[in-house]
């Protein structure tokens, strides 16, 4: 009996070492070559990663992003005059650390990154219901500046169904907790991360949805979502009440942009 005992604990303790190697493994830091340059944006800098042979000898492929002047230590707009100079351009955020090492050359900085990921972040994520956090995620949540108290600030405007995937689209497409408690205070409580992220790559905004709602429309989200799409505007409800058509549907208004029916 305590031969079994013994056996069973020790498989345990073996099978535990499994899980944590594994989860070291995807934890592992991330290497590549990098480039640094001015963007045609103003004060930003274009940041060009290019990965290697990843996780499970994956392609991780590359990553484009435009950063803030001063998103790195040891490193400057003024830096790239300096021809032939070594930089150590950090980009540090919550989720991990990001260090671009190389030369200036013709006003650009290249050389090899080195991500570092944020074991404790992933810790505070859990907290929040977000699971399923690699080493690629965290370096796009470390570029794309994301926290944890911006995740918490969404969960307590009310929204819903944010996961490990959705939450870099909403950040990227700027679904922020105002846009959120906005959109609530008009009739829209509660909605889905997705619906948000729809809503907000369309363009709509809480000015064009009172007015409509003024006219006597209630529009779902799905509705708000094709309106904005197919260009039916309150300037062109009106233009449709002025041709006499009074008790147009959303529906009726946006075959009639889909087919022209207007012209």
């Amino acid at each position: 009996m305590m031969r079994f005992r013994d056996l069973f604990f020790g498989a345990l303790l073996v099978g535990l070492g499994i899980v944590s190697l594994h989860a070291d493994e995807i934890l592992s830091s991330l290497k590549g070559t990098c480039a640094i340059t001015v963007s045609t944006k103003a004060n930003r800098f274009d940041l060009r990663l290019e990965h290697g042979a990843c996780v499970d000898h994956n392609d991780c492929g590359e990553n484009n992003t435009q950063e803030p002047l001063d998103a790195f230590a040891g490193f400057s707009i003024e830096d790239l005059q300096r021809e032939g100079a070594h930089v150590d351009a950090v980009l540090t955020a919550e989720a991990g650390r990001l260090t671009c090492s190389g030369n200036i050359h013709d006003s650009k900085l290249t050389g090899e990154f080195l991500f570092e990921p944020n074991r404790a972040f992933v810790e505070r994520m859990k907290q929040l219901g977000i699971t399923g956090l690699d080493s690629q995620k965290l370096e796009a949540y470390t570029l794309f500046h994301i926290e944890a108290s911006w995740l918490q600030a969404l969960q307590q405007a009310g929204v819903t169904g944010i996961d490990a995937n959705n939450l870099l689209a909403l950040k990227i497409f700027k679904v922020e907790p105002g846009y959120v408690h906005d959109l609530a205070s008009i009739g829209y409580p509660n909605l889905p991360a997705d619906k948000l992220v729809a809503l907000s790559i369309q363009g709509v905004n809480t000015s064009d949805i009172k007015e409509v709602r003024s006219m006597g429309y209630r529009p779902n989200v799905e509705e708000l979502i094709q309106m904005r799409i197919f260009k039916v505007t309150p300037d062109f409800i009106r233009q449709m009440q002025a041709r006499g058509f009074n008790d147009l549907t959303i529906s009726k208004l946006v075959q009639i942009r889909i087919f022209k029916l207007d012209e």
